[in-house]
């Protein structure tokens, strides 16, 4: 059971004391019934609430698919820069956060949710949860590296990377796929290796594949077959 108000103010319809206005105004019905006290109990999952004349959905955790543009940090706040946080009209009262990070001129899928347990479970390094990228790169990609990127490459602070697997798309452009995710990974392997990394966009996390119809900025909640696999830790 859950307070009236917590559950209004929950779900995006203002502040603690905005809702109790709401709600002392009678603008709140609880299964077809005016309640006028704030501090009502409902069952937040069964019971059916409207204000404004809209049905008010409950959701306890909250899935968001971002494809994040270039400018903006992986943060819930920053003192200098634009953070993905300020891209999210809704949701914000759910208390979400990315997912990982993604560098500030990295595009791409970037997932943010308010379910802690999940976020540990993605991002544990025991896990290796893959994540796809889309690289363009300047220098020359040699024969030999394929195998260095199956064997692991070492960075430039003497860490071997996990293996990872590449696929070359053309001259100055490939498919990257690594199991971990250390500072500038991708960047970092590729300069390595004398090449550098000149845009770089993610493309999946795990089972979950970037919405084609997403642009740039843009989000959705993922559907509830995203949310299964998430947890069901196919990975």
């Amino acid at each position: 059971m859950m307070r009236l108000d917590k559950m209004l103010s929950h779900c995006g319809y203002g502040s603690r004391k905005d809702v109790k206005e709401y709600i002392r105004k009678g603008q709140v019905l609880v299964n077809g019934e005016i309640i006028f006290d704030d501090d009502f109990k409902i069952n937040e999952e069964f019971d059916e609430v409207i204000v404004f004349n809209e049905n008010v959905t409950y959701h306890k955790n909250i899935y968001l698919m971002l494809n994040k543009p270039k400018g903006v940090v992986s943060a819930t706040f920053d003192n200098k820069e634009k953070t993905v946080l300020d891209l999210i009209d809704e949701y914000k009262s759910y208390n979400i956060f990315p997912v990982g990070r993604l560098d500030i001129d990295t595009t791409g899928l970037l997932l943010l949710t308010n379910d802690g347990a999940l976020s540990h479970n993605l991002l544990s390094p025991k896990h290796h949860v893959s994540k796809k990228y889309y690289v363009e790169f300047k220098g020359e990609f040699k024969e030999s590296y394929y195998n260095l990127f199956l064997s692991g490459i070492i960075l430039d602070d003497g860490y071997k990377t996990l293996p990872s697997e590449i696929s070359i798309i053309s001259t100055y452009e490939a498919f990257l796929t690594i199991y971990e995710g250390k500072f500038h990974q991708v960047k970092r392997m590729f300069k390595s290796l004398n090449m550098e990394v000149v845009n770089l966009k993610r493309i999946s996390f795990g089972p979950l594949v970037l919405d084609n119809n997403l642009q740039e900025g843009k989000y959705r909640l993922l559907n509830e077959n995203e949310v299964t696999m998430l947890k069901n830790n196919e990975i």
